[in-house]
């Protein structure tokens, strides 16, 4: 690891994350035409967001940063796979991770892995069904279209946050920092689905000013202690490739499904760049208990 990496690899851990994330995200907040245009038209220089795909394709169409940054695309820019039997994309981005939850563990890179009973807030009743399953962890770079959609039809059982810490998310951190995305704040969302339960959990990061869902509005930061909603059946119901939630400012998603129910794609691996409504992996059947047991 090079000098320049090792003092970023220290910063994380001197930085005030949460203040420094929640002043940015004034910033991104800000309707001050001279500030958020100039913010926009930087941004969109700086890492060549293309925005032929935007719904309003100038910096002077939104009213802030942030409503920028979670843009709309227009309609057609992120086709659906057809195949209702196919798993589908969530997000824009580019696999991190990808395999078995073995053990109760889920690998974040070399050298390390973390808890999935942690990722899930805590509950091992609530982890059970995903132990021996299989995981994949998108992260979303400052680029990337920043809403993200069903892979499958799901009704919302419950929502999960959980505070924590606010580590940069990109890939020298996720190599350097063990047990990022279960020690970083996030917003763990429980579905009930064709194939079974599926978690999706939306994971903070450094000036990650918050995470949205569409039945709640903003959702972190939300204070110092786990909270969890419960859902009736049907209350919140999102089908196949609808939004179900965003980031302002960009972050991580981690997809978590029961043992035997489905498979991925064939070329789905680390590094592979995805984008929203691609074939994920195929749907193979209905799961609904798992045996296996937790070692953590």
């Amino acid at each position: 690891m090079s000098l320049s990496d090792r003092l970023f690899i220290l910063s994380q851990h001197l930085t005030p994350q949460h203040a420094l994330s929640r002043a940015i995200g004034k910033l991104a907040d800000s309707r001050t035409p001279f500030i958020k245009n100039t913010f926009i038209k930087w941004f969109i220089k700086r890492y060549n967001v293309n925005m032929q795909e935007a719904l309003l394709p100038s910096a002077e169409d939104y009213a802030c940063f942030n409503d920028f940054f979670t843009r709309a695309l227009k309609d057609g820019a992120r086709p659906i796979h057809p195949d209702a039997s196919r798993l589908v994309m969530p997000v824009d981005g580019a696999v991190s991770q990808a395999g078995s939850i073995d053990y109760g563990k889920i690998f974040q890179a070399k050298g390390h892995s973390f808890s999935l009973v942690e990722l899930l807030g805590g509950d091992l009743q609530r982890a059970q069904p995903f132990i021996g399953g299989e995981f994949a962890t998108i992260y979303l770079s400052p680029k990337d279209y920043h809403r993200i959609h069903m892979p499958i039809d799901g009704e919302l059982r419950e929502m999960i946050y959980v505070p924590g810490k606010l580590y940069s998310v990109n890939p020298l951190t996720t190599e350097n920092v063990p047990a990022l995305f279960a020690r970083n704040e996030r917003v763990v969302c429980i579905f009930d689905t064709p194939l079974g339960p599926m978690s999706m959990t939306l994971v903070g990061a450094m000036i990650v000013a918050s995470v949205e869902t569409v039945w709640a509005g903003r959702v972190a930061p939300m204070g110092k202690t786990v909270r969890s909603y419960t859902y009736k059946p049907g209350e919140v119901t999102i089908k196949r490739g609808e939004e179900m939630g965003r980031f302002c400012l960009g972050s991580t998603v981690v997809m978590t499904f029961p043992k035997g129910s489905m498979r991925w794609r064939e070329g789905f691996k680390t590094e592979t760049p995805v984008r929203l409504g691609e074939d994920l992996g195929e749907i193979l059947q209905t799961v609904t208990a798992v045996d296996e047991q937790i070692t953590d």
